[in-house]
């Protein structure tokens, strides 16, 4: 038997007591990506550290008067501990329909953050004579053709960098063994519990089916156009109701075997507190060249958990939402100059639609209710219902008679004639949306689309 080192030393490394807690929010970060990433249950058989804070953290899902006194703590969805449900969405209205829903669901989160990484079309070089700039506006329009099934089950992103999980693995086998050779049997079966626990845990968890599921609409139902609004990013929805309903509806949820009771995640969790309770009484019994091995798996564990905690989750559910379950819609984003000029062009893209609703989404995103204002918005919406209808042809669309402001202040016909500016500025870009953007198969055009009006006479 060789002679283990560090035998004759009076150092003991104690560190069985912050085993189950170093590194826990990584850990528990760690093991959500089981969920999107193509096999990753299977790649978790390494010493983990922080058994106690996964145990504590999963462990709530069991749903027993057994498992609530073990774990306690409040019963949540598993979508909702795992980060793939629960983030409020942005206020929608649909503009037929009259649909106002204040807060959306998580899928409407992830597809106003997927527009916020479009690059904008800077709408201000169409004409720098014409347009003003205050504060910007992004508005995305998506055109949404395809209408998904109740229930689905999208496939998970393809995890090129699995590799790297032999990292850890291979540590903790090398410890283990090192521990072996020298006959620290104590530190060797805390590895290998360690190594078997972490290992089953990710397993178990990792078996719930990831599934979209959204309602599907009435029979009848108008066109789910509308809005959704998330302060300086508005988004457009254009397309059916079954079209729009995935993301204003829809969900991300996990299916177990084992719901709703969830006995089979209790008990990996409670094999995750023996592990740790093991650790405070047998790690210390060990020698203090395996007390280092223990601790050096620990440490590679850690810094591989690390990595996996630094992955984007959410960007990956982004993905899966446009690519998988909306089969990638044309999406199209604009910079506006001015809170004004995205409110036109927003009305513009979504007529025609009745007059009444134009003016509820419109006081919606510009609740101004000055005389000026007023004015500004009647005489806007006049418009749009010439546009859409064709009745005004050629330049005579997006005219505006100022001498209506005749009977107000002199500031006031100022602000009256700024924002006529503002609404032909925004008509301007609706038409480079008309012209060269995707037609759906609602959406038909006028034989000879009205032209833009003269910057001068405004």
């Amino acid at each position: 038997m060789p002679q283990i080192p560090l035998k004759s030393s009076t150092i003991n490394l104690d560190i069985s007591g912050v085993a189950g807690f170093f590194g826990g929010d990584v850990a528990v970060s760690a093991m959500a990506t089981v969920h999107v990433y193509q096999g990753r249950r299977w790649l978790g058989w390494y010493n983990s550290p922080g058994s106690y804070e996964i145990a504590k953290r999963y462990g709530q899902l069991g749903r027993s008067r057994f498992w609530d006194g073990l774990y306690p703590g409040v019963n949540v969805d598993p979508a909702v501990l795992f980060e793939l449900d629960g983030q409020n969405g942005p206020k929608y209205r649909a503009v037929h329909s009259g649909t106002l829903m204040y807060k959306t669901g998580h899928l409407a989160h992830l597809f106003l953050q997927e527009c916020k990484e479009i690059p904008p079309k800077n709408t201000h070089e169409l004409d720098e004579g014409l347009t003003r700039v205050t504060t910007p506006v992004y508005v995305t329009v998506a055109d949404l053709i395809h209408q998904p099934p109740r229930e689905e089950y999208p496939r998970l992103v393809r995890d090129t960098t699995s590799p790297l999980a032999l990292i850890p693995i291979l540590a903790s086998c090398a410890a283990a063994v090192a521990c072996a050779i020298y006959a620290d049997w104590f530190c060797f079966s805390m590895i290998a519990l360690g190594m078997i626990s972490s290992g089953v845990s990710c397993y178990v968890i990792g078996t719930g089916t990831f599934t979209f599921t959204h309602p599907e609409p009435a029979d009848g139902a108008p066109p789910g156009d509308g809005v959704l609004e998330g302060g300086d990013e508005i988004v457009v929805l254009k397309g059916p109701e079954g079209c729009i309903n995935p993301v204003t509806r829809g969900r991300f949820s996990l299916k177990y075997t084992g719901e709703p009771q969830y006995h089979n995640i209790g008990l990996s969790s409670m094999l995750l507190t023996v592990q740790f309770l093991a650790q405070l009484l047998i790690v210390p019994q060990g020698e203090i060249f395996g007390q280092i091995m223990f601790l050096s798996s620990l440490a590679v564990s850690w810094m591989y958990n690390s990595y996996l905690s630094s992955l984007d989750k959410e960007s990956i559910q982004r993905h899966i939402l446009v690519s998988q379950v909306l089969k990638s819609p044309v999406m199209r984003k604009y910079k506006l100059g001015t809170r004004t000029i995205m409110v036109v062009f927003v009305l513009l893209v979504l007529s025609p639609a009745d007059e009444y609703a134009l003016r509820k989404v419109m006081d919606d995103l510009l609740p101004n209710e000055t005389p000026v204002w007023r004015l500004w918005k009647s005489a806007v919406l006049h418009e749009i219902r010439n546009v859409t209808h064709n009745i005004v042809e050629g330049s005579g669309a997006f005219w505006f008679d100022l001498s209506v402001g005749d009977g107000f202040a002199p500031s006031d016909r100022k602000l009256l004639s700024t924002l006529y500016r503002d609404a032909t500025t925004a008509y301007i870009a609706y038409q480079e949306l008309y012209q060269r953007g995707p037609q759906t198969s609602d959406w038909i055009p006028p034989s000879d689309p009205p032209s833009p009006v003269d910057p001068s006479s405004v």
